[in-house]
Order: structure tokens, then sequence, then C-alpha cells
């Protein structure tokens, strides 16, 4: 079946059965492999997207589900005021080791600051909950968010 998408900013369209999950619309069929697949079951938090500014698993969204919905993924995140600082902090901050879940980690990081800018500890811990590391920077990751929490207004 043929659908249209907003992928970042760009209409795309696919042909692809409409149960397919957006994740492999995106890695096979778009070529764009920055969102990675983890398990498969929306627990670990590598495969996440913004689907109108939300975080969500593109491991079980299947692309039927997603209508005029507007996706952000990784490779456009930084065009938004939330993802530029949240790459910035991720860097000053050099959260990744392997770096296999940082597009999913810093996808969500950027929903939670463009929801709640100045966020606590509490809704850090909440927004990130789902996202797993098994290089274990989360103190890295509290850091950066928080760093990027505090630049909120001084960059677009």
């Amino acid at each position: 079946m043929a659908f249209k998408l907003k992928i970042n900013g760009a209409d795309q369209s696919v042909d692809v059965d409409g149960d397919t999950p957006l994740l492999w619309v995106l890695r096979d069929v778009l070529g764009m492999t920055g969102t990675k697949f983890g398990c498969g079951m929306a627990l670990c938090g590598a495969c996440t997207v913004h689907i109108d500014g939300v975080a969500t698993r593109s491991c079980i969204t299947t692309i039927d589900s997603i209508g005029s919905s507007v996706v952000t993924t990784i490779e456009a995140i930084g065009t938004t005021a939330a993802g530029a600082r949240i790459q910035q902090a991720w860097l000053d901050r050099e959260v990744v080791q392997c770096g296999y879940c940082q597009s999913g980690q810093i996808m969500s990081a950027s929903a939670l600051l463009a929801s709640d800018p100045h966020p606590t500890d509490s809704a850090i811990d909440d927004a990130m909950s789902g996202n797993i590391c098994r290089c274990g920077t989360y103190v890295r990751i509290r850091e950066a968010i928080k760093q990027a929490a505090q630049s909120t207004g001084q960059r677009g």
C-alpha cells in the first residue's frame, strides 16, 4: 500500500504493508539509519522518534497508524531548539560511550525539554526511564539534560 508521510520536514511516499513498523520504513525503505533497533518490543528506547513532538517507540508504531502526523528522527532533531541544546550538552558532558542507545536517549531528552523546559529530577527520571543504556552513562545523561535546561532561552 502507498503511504504519504511527513518526515523531518519532507514529504515521503512509501509502498509497504500497513502493519510495517515505522522503524523498518525509516531504516530499510528510506535509508535513515540513525534510529536504532534494540529490542523490538518498545522496552529499550533505542528506536525512539518524535511523532507530533511526542517521544514514540518506532519499533511498535505501524505505518498505517501515523496518518498525517509529523515524524522527526535523530537526523533532524538538531534543527529544533531543544534538540540543538541536548546535542550540545551531550558533547559537553561526554555522554556517549558505545553510542548505540544515544539517538533514542537524545530523542527522549529533546521531547522532555520541548514540553518541560526546566524539568525536575523526577521529571527527568520519568521521561528517561524507558531508555536503557548498557554502558551506564545515566549520571552524564542527567547532567546533560540539566545543562540543556539551564541553557533554555540562550539559544533559538
